[in-house]
């Protein structure tokens, strides 16, 4: 059967009181569309790395950032079966892996996420800190975004993290043990050759032969995409055929995950025809992969 998933749905990608939902309007949201599971990943940086229009979506910033880790366990321990506990302390901090630690230890963490911050994601500070995810079996999600010429200068001139694909794949290379999800227009925007990744966040059109994050799909196998947002939504709608094939080739390294609470990820992949096998893997069971392997 094509065009309909009959697994459950897990989203891999989403974030506690983020854009007016508290956690009844979070669930109820979640029923709506279908979702058995949220991944629920914290923010840690420090105030000045991420721009002040947040604070209109997360009215709780803590201490080490704006989703900090204290709210994404109040959610889990109201709400224990609906979600995954993620949290991705600041790798800067020297107490960094120790503060990871604690929390796969004490809460049950089973996701390192989501990694935003202005720093290449080669930093050897990182790279510790996701060897230590490969020894623990910890999914890293991170978000990378370059630097746009935006005309102004304060508070920032602009919110570029992770220091483009070129860091990333770095550290996907020093770390061949632990698993990584692409995330945000920095990343997506490879998916084409057409050079605009640094240029415009949501590139249009046909997407063009030599996409960085293709080649690197098949390089590289623990390297997985998170399709949530604008970013990943936008770079599969752009061109649909070219969509199809990358998502049959890539059907078992592709997690379905929202960043939001709109459903146009679910209605793009029903509008596909994909095999219901290729939908289940999307949808649930490439997530689900991923946390088993904590137990191996």
């Amino acid at each position: 059967m094509k065009g309909k998933a009959d697994s459950m749905i897990i989203d891999a990608h989403n974030h506690p009181d983020w854009h007016g939902h508290n956690l009844d309007k979070f669930l109820a949201n979640m029923d709506k569309y279908g979702i058995d599971t949220t991944w629920l990943l914290s923010w840690e940086c420090p105030p000045d790395e991420y721009a002040a229009e947040y604070n209109n979506c997360i009215p709780h910033p803590g201490e080490g950032g704006p989703i900090p880790f204290a709210r994404c366990l109040s959610y889990k321990e109201r709400a224990p079966e609906r979600f995954i506990l993620g949290y991705a302390p600041d790798p800067r901090r020297p107490e960094a892996i120790d503060r990871l630690a604690a929390a796969v230890e004490i809460y049950g963490v089973q996701v390192c996420g989501e990694l935003k911050v202005r720093m290449t994601y080669d930093n050897p500070d990182a790279l510790r800190m996701y060897r230590f995810c490969g020894e623990k079996r910890l999914p890293v999600t991170v978000h990378i975004d370059y630097e746009f010429d935006t005309r102004v200068k304060y508070p920032r001139p602009s919110y570029w993290y992770g220091g483009g694909i070129e860091a990333f794949e770095r550290a996907i290379q020093a770390c061949p043990e632990t698993i990584f999800l692409g995330h945000a227009p920095g990343f997506w925007s490879h998916i084409s050759g057409d050079g605009q990744h640094d240029k415009v966040g949501y590139p249009k059109g046909k997407v063009e032969p030599g996409g960085k994050l293709i080649d690197m799909l098949r390089r590289y196998p623990n390297l997985y995409c998170d399709i949530s947002a604008g970013s990943g939504c936008n770079a599969l709608k752009r061109d649909p055929g070219f969509a199809l094939d990358f998502l049959l080739e890539f059907q078992d390294r592709m997690l379905y995950a929202r960043d939001y609470f709109d459903n146009v990820h679910q209605e793009f992949l029903n509008s596909l025809d994909l095999p219901s096998a290729v939908l289940n893997k999307i949808y649930s069971g490439n997530a689900v992969k991923l946390l088993s392997l904590q137990s191996c």
